[in-house]
């Protein structure tokens, strides 16, 4: 948590709110639909940037579709040191293999999230690391993600359309597809930044702006690219990121309960995943009762359908990455 506080008024939400839904839309219809010129708002988007509100502009990229599987690990330590802690998350952050790495508090130490194209690879990577740290691990709990559910941070603005609560991103599943080299050239300058402009990405690697174009509207349409994003530092203005862990006592409710979450604007994510959770959401919320403020109107809602909840909060991030290395 910062321990300073970033002013921003309803305009600057409205600015995050457009960028959150396409961060590669042009400046000029970002104004339009603020209601602002458009040298205003380049402005306010880089005053946000220079405030650390806006971390970064990236592409959600369907790593499915291009032959990688998805897993995740929590982690509860047990006798560890501040060194030893260090280390541990040295050798997740360093592994090809990792592409988010965090520390959390709550109901777990670490969480950690590979890619791999290969079963065996991941069996190779857990043996290693249970060979270097297993009798620092008290728990190990890991998932085999199916889909990622994306929904826009609504609650910057208190009058979003509820339609755009059903605009979700969908990451995971489907038909696997094929991409060339210049295809994935294209996605990983696209994955660190969303914005930049066709005619950049084509005099780097050499080729028409057209042939940029018809690539990326290709890779859309396959939904390999589904959906370009903003990152936003919510605890510039006061929020915390909540990621809850719930175990069903009936698993057919499961889309019940799931259809009545994803109208809360705080929601921003819905992991879909084969192990020890029967659900997953991750939620930007003002503090702890604001959490059991939802989850207490959630086993109302639902009272014979929740078992229990675990939630682990405040997650201070190591490593990063929008695609997978080559």
């Amino acid at each position: 948590m910062n321990n300073w506080m970033v002013q921003i008024d309803l305009k600057d939400r409205k600015i995050l709110y457009e960028l959150d839904g396409n961060s590669r839309q042009s400046i000029s219809k970002i104004a339009r639909k603020v209601g602002l010129h458009k040298n205003v708002v380049n402005y306010r988007i880089n005053q946000l940037q220079e405030t650390g509100v806006i971390s970064n502009f990236h592409t959600l990229i369907n790593s499915y579709k291009i032959g990688y599987d998805m897993f995740r690990f929590y982690i509860v330590y047990r006798h560890t040191t501040p060194d030893i802690r260090k280390e541990i998350v040295d050798y997740f952050v360093e592994n090809d293999h990792t592409w988010w790495v965090a520390s959390f508090d709550g109901n777990y130490d670490l969480c950690i999230v590979i890619w791999v194209k290969e079963l065996n690879d991941f069996h190779i990577f857990w043996e290693e690391t249970l060979k270097k740290y297993r009798k620092y691990f008290r728990r190990q709990m890991f998932f085999d993600y199916v889909q990622l559910y994306h929904f826009r941070n609504s609650f910057l603005i208190d009058n979003f359309k509820k339609s755009d609560r059903e605009r979700i991103q969908v990451t995971g599943g489907g038909k696997r597809v094929d991409i060339d080299k210049m295809d994935f050239e294209i996605l990983k300058l696209l994955a660190k930044n969303s914005r930049i402009p066709t005619i950049e990405i084509s005099k780097k690697l050499g080729v028409s702006s057209n042939t940029v174009l018809i690539r990326i509207r290709r890779m859309e349409g396959l939904d390999v690219i589904q959906g370009y994003r903003v990152n936003i530092d919510f605890t510039k203005f006061g929020y915390h990121l909540y990621k809850v862990n719930i175990d069903l006592n009936d698993y057919n409710q499961r889309g019940r309960i799931i259809n009545y979450m994803k109208h809360n604007p705080h929601l921003i994510m819905i992991d879909r995943a084969i192990g020890y959770y029967d659900l997953e959401f991750d939620l930007w919320l003002k503090d702890l009762n604001h959490l059991h403020e939802i989850m207490d109107d959630l086993t109302i809602k639902f009272p014979n359908d929740i078992r229990n909840y675990d939630y682990a909060h405040d997650p201070t991030l190591h490593k990063l990455l929008y695609i997978p290395e080559e």
